[in-house]
């Protein structure tokens, strides 16, 4: 069976992936003399980085998601699918999906990036990812299940139940041990005042020597302290070997009783099947070339958090990072080439502009690096709000989470502590 969609003398462009760069490059080339398909597993756009803020109760996940059918409503020569991607066939130009058979002129691949788990099975069966909007809307039934069920047990109990290990010190590590203090200190003793909240513990395991190591030390350092000032533990040099559910084991051999492994200590690249072994990189990553062009196959293509262009920025020897703005910028500059290429003009080398980089730790604490300065506090956390209230899609959305920021701010309130479940997780 084949995927119906309307007959067009325009070449057809398929994009597997709606992320950043997916979405960015359908935006581009919309209203072009090229029909454009975009196929994604949901049939709407996450805004990744408030993730933990949907985990945390601080924001609900109908404001950081946007319809794609909404998105494309008024772009004519772009039409949506919801579906899964099997398989590639490059011979036949075609992809098998949960829909059918798909024909395609020109692939691209922005399936992103899932959670790596490094082989371990224990880890991947019992700790929490948060990756996607279900994924976080689980942790957060998880996390307040913690709380009601310390209520029902004795003392000796309590503190496992209590101590919340995050493994991986990047953003969303940091961003998501920040907000966890914060509800220990402001929110969760007024919703249960029969708990000793001395006993609530928040580790941070981090295999680096420091805290954002992506980013610089002065940052480093500066988040390292706004988390410890705020009560969390960080461990750095050191790795999560296995969880039992029970206790999590480090690589020195040392146990921490727990009943929560929140992981966010790696991604890897969503590799599709179909593509040739040779093309995969470290990380299950896509290697291309400065075009973005996947090595050993014609017309296919790979952007953002699944490509890996090596080589051709010294700047970036092992790829460019797996962060919004350089899939948003490969989409837009692959977009521009393909119109070239209907111009018969030659296409234009990737080159990626480092915008800068932020993380947040709590309220008017927060480390931003800019091209040309850094600096942390309270304006750090202001530039680092209006950065994501712009990129949030959608008016109403936008005004949605000002509003709840705006009243967490003043009243030292998440509303939706909220335990909503599907009927399989009962």
């Amino acid at each position: 069976m084949k995927i119906r969609i309307a007959k067009s003398e325009k070449q057809r462009i398929v994009i597997v992936g709606g992320g950043f760069g997916g979405l960015k490059l359908a935006q581009t080339l919309a209203n072009t003399q090229y029909q454009v398909v975009v196929i994604d597993k949901n049939n709407f756009h996450q805004f990744q980085p408030l993730f933990y803020q949907v985990a945390t109760s601080g924001l609900d996940a109908s404001s950081i998601i946007f319809p794609y059918r909404k998105i494309f409503q008024s772009k004519k020569n772009i039409h949506f699918r919801l579906a899964e991607v099997h398989h590639i066939d490059a011979s036949k130009k075609m992809l098998e999906t949960s829909l059918g058979e798909f024909e395609y002129d020109k692939l691209i691949i922005a399936s992103g990036a899932g959670n790596n788990f490094f082989g371990n099975e224990n880890i991947e069966k019992y700790a929490l990812p948060m990756k996607s909007i279900n994924e976080s809307l689980r942790l957060r039934n998880y996390i307040l299940e913690r709380f009601e069920e310390s209520l029902s047990v004795q003392e000796d109990q309590q503190k496992a139940i209590l101590t919340f290990v995050i493994a991986g010190a990047g953003p969303t590590g940091v961003e998501l041990a920040g907000t966890l203090a914060e509800m220990k200190r402001f929110i969760l003793p007024k919703d249960y005042p029969e708990l000793d909240f001395e006993l609530m513990k928040i580790v941070v395991i981090e295999g680096a020597p420091r805290v954002l190591n992506a980013m610089k030390e002065q940052s480093s350092k500066k988040a390292q302290k706004y988390l410890e000032n705020m009560g969390v533990e960080v461990r750095l040099s050191t790795l999560v070997a296995d969880f039992d559910k029970e206790r999590v084991t480090l690589n020195s051999g040392e146990t921490i009783e727990t009943r929560t492994l929140i992981w966010a200590a790696g991604i890897q690249g969503n590799f599709l099947s179909g593509i040739d072994e040779k093309a995969k990189a470290r990380g299950n990553r896509i290697l291309v070339n400065e075009y973005n062009e996947v090595f050993g196959m014609k017309d296919v293509f790979a952007i953002g958090d699944v490509a890996a262009m090596l080589g051709g920025d010294p700047s970036y020897p092992h790829g460019h990072p797996q962060l919004a703005q350089a899939a948003i910028q490969q989409g837009k500059r692959l977009a521009n080439n393909l119109i070239l290429s209907l111009k018969g003009q030659a296409m234009i080398p990737f080159q990626y502009k480092n915008l800068g980089s932020m993380a947040t730790v709590g309220r008017n604490k927060a480390v931003v690096e800019l091209p040309k300065q850094s600096f942390g506090g309270f304006f750090a956390w202001l530039v680092w709000m209006v950065v994501h209230l712009r990129s949030i899609l959608g008016v109403k959305n936008k005004f949605v989470v000002l509003m709840n920021w705006v009243w967490n701010y003043f009243t030292y309130n998440l509303s939706l502590r909220l335990i909503i479940k599907r009927k399989d997780e009962m």
